[in-house]
């Protein structure tokens, strides 16, 4: 029998700084596409994200800081995870100067570092499942609470730039009742780990 082949995990990029979030949360966006977050050496690339200003009603910002919002109108660069619906965690990255209170929800990722450890942790085989989503993304790679108001580019976290071209596609957010119409998620056109399809 022949032995099974191991597929090893893409190269990295260079580490992403906590300085690449300082910069309009319509530009991190589109640039994450690609991009590879992992935790304690868990993850894979980034396939789709979501925008969030403080001007749009949909964000967790809008109506003032909060001590859950709390760490959104800090600094750029660091994790905002809150619980969403009582049921999974959500992991944002905080975006443009202190203040403004923007940020990125990482949506889904295409898994590549870790998977053993994910499809344990999702109890789960389906490579496409296993992240095709904000709180299943999450859960595979075990982040918590623990994780909000830590940096983005030191352990656990550690987020590496693509090292390919990729064609972003945009589309309307999923799963908010405001501001439904702003085209602001973003993600890698025919993926076939994104939570939901793009409109071709």
């Amino acid at each position: 029998m022949a032995p099974i082949k191991k597929t090893s995990p893409p190269r990295l990029g260079k580490a992403l700084k906590r300085s690449f979030f300082g910069r309009s949360v319509h530009d991190v966006a589109p640039d994450l596409i690609g991009a590879t977050m992992l935790v304690d050496g868990v993850g894979g690339i980034i396939v789709e994200v979501e925008a969030y200003h403080h001007t749009d009603p949909a964000a967790h910002s809008y109506n003032g800081p909060t001590p859950r919002n709390q760490v959104m109108f800090g600094p750029p660069g660091f994790a905002y995870v809150y619980r969403s619906y009582g049921i999974h965690w959500c992991v944002n990255f905080v975006c443009e100067e202190e203040g403004s209170a923007s940020a990125v929800l990482i949506r889904a990722l295409e898994p590549t570092h870790g998977i053993v450890a994910m499809r344990r942790r999702r109890h789960l085989q389906d490579m496409h499942a296993l992240c095709s989503g904000p709180g299943k993304l999450t859960e595979a790679l075990d982040i918590t609470i623990a994780h909000n108001a830590l940096p983005l580019d030191r352990p656990p976290i550690a987020l590496h730039a693509r090292t390919e071209d990729v064609e972003v596609a945009t589309g309307i957010r999923i799963g908010i009742t405001k501001a439904v119409e702003l085209p602001w998620r973003y993600g890698v056109r025919g993926s076939k780990f994104l939570s939901k399809p793009f409109p071709k």
